[in-house]
């Protein structure tokens, strides 16, 4: 447990970064949090480099109770128009999170015999594709308005141009496209820290 300590560690100061920043915008699109998320794609796959799968996993669960515990605390924290967090984002954000993140283990590990670039570039893109279809979905459509009847998702399906300039699309289709794009970028920036970091850590970075 000692030696992916502070994958644990950096694990956890992502997810409760990225739960602050959230509720704070960045332009019309995105929140603040966009920007932390996607980096506890690189936390994983460096542990599983460096580690193996089995640790990853274990950080990655890690990362999840941490959630977890930041969706609860904002759930008895109220904003302007209810709870911080409602009980359709904490169930996104979590289900969001574990399946991505347990995914992007498995694929790297799929892959990890191949040439160093692959492996994190595919997992994390993948991994990435699915946390944002799984929370966006879950969180907001209105198709899944029965998950929490109180809670009113309208504002999330208006339908406006898609980011502004796009087809007519629910308003958190273009929030979820402004996010995926973000974390796509993220992930290619973040192959140059893998590299430096594994190589630091691990005698055989390949």
């Amino acid at each position: 447990m000692t030696r992916i300590l502070p994958g644990v560690i950096a694990m956890a100061a992502i997810v409760v970064a990225s739960n602050i920043l959230v509720q704070h915008l960045f332009g019309q699109w995105l929140t603040w949090g966009a920007f932390t998320y996607p980096f506890a794609f690189l936390v994983t796959d460096v542990m599983n480099r460096v580690y193996g799968p089995s640790a990853a996993r274990k950080v990655v669960f890690a990362g999840f109770v941490t959630g977890v515990a930041c969706s609860l605390v904002g759930t008895q924290i109220m904003g302007e128009f209810g709870p911080l967090v409602t009980l359709r984002v904490a169930v996104a954000s979590g289900l969001a999170f574990l399946t991505a993140q347990l995914l992007d283990v498995a694929i790297f590990d799929r892959l990890r015999d191949g040439k160093w670039w692959r492996a994190p570039a595919a997992s994390t893109l993948i991994g990435g594709t699915v946390d944002t279809a799984i929370f966006f979905a879950i969180a907001f459509s209105a198709s899944l308005t029965f998950l929490e009847p109180g809670n009113d998702v309208g504002w999330a399906n208006e339908v406006l141009p898609l980011l502004g300039s796009g087809p007519d699309a629910p308003l958190w289709m273009s929030l979820a496209l402004a996010d995926w794009l973000v974390k796509t970028a993220i992930a290619l920036i973040a192959l140059v820290p893998f590299r430096l970091i594994v190589t630091k850590l691990s005698p055989n970075p390949a």
